[in-house]
């Protein structure tokens, strides 16, 4: 189960929504509301996918670290806890070529035959660091 959550960091950093998509059931519960605002929604795996891929086209290096995982598992169930940092990388002219998230994700996730897949993710921002702008930079 932790395998799906590292494989979604691991996919999303080398930019492989294949991979991603896979991480993810029909249908999920998607919350980043603490990073954006607006209110939670229901997506598909392919709309997160498509988000991400926009959203962090312009990046040269993405790194995703988690740990201090809590893990409560049933039969076909189970809800993880853990810390999250991600960094985003694009060198510029102003030499501040970092930005980084740091915060918790909570998850659901279902046993879909021999697989785990995420029906929720919720990322709980704690503070952005760095270069707020850097796309623009």
């Amino acid at each position: 189960m932790i395998e799906t959550i590292n494989g979604l960091f691991i996919g999303t950093d080398q930019r492989d929504w294949v991979w991603v998509k896979k991480c993810f059931a029909p249908r999920v519960h998607f919350d980043m509301t603490s990073l954006t605002g607006g209110e939670p929604a229901m997506m598909t795996p392919k709309e997160i996918a498509d988000i991400w891929k926009k959203g962090l086209k312009p990046l040269k290096a993405i790194h995703h670290q988690s740990g201090n995982f809590i893990v409560r598992v049933t039969d076909k169930e189970a809800t993880a806890f853990c810390y999250g940092i991600a960094m985003h990388y694009l060198p510029n002219k102003t030499g501040r070529n970092t930005r980084t998230f740091v915060g918790s994700y909570d998850f659901h996730l279902e046993k879909r035959g021999a697989r785990w897949q995420i029906d929720l993710i919720k990322f709980n921002l704690k503070y952005i660091d760095g270069n707020l702008n850097l796309e623009n930079s």
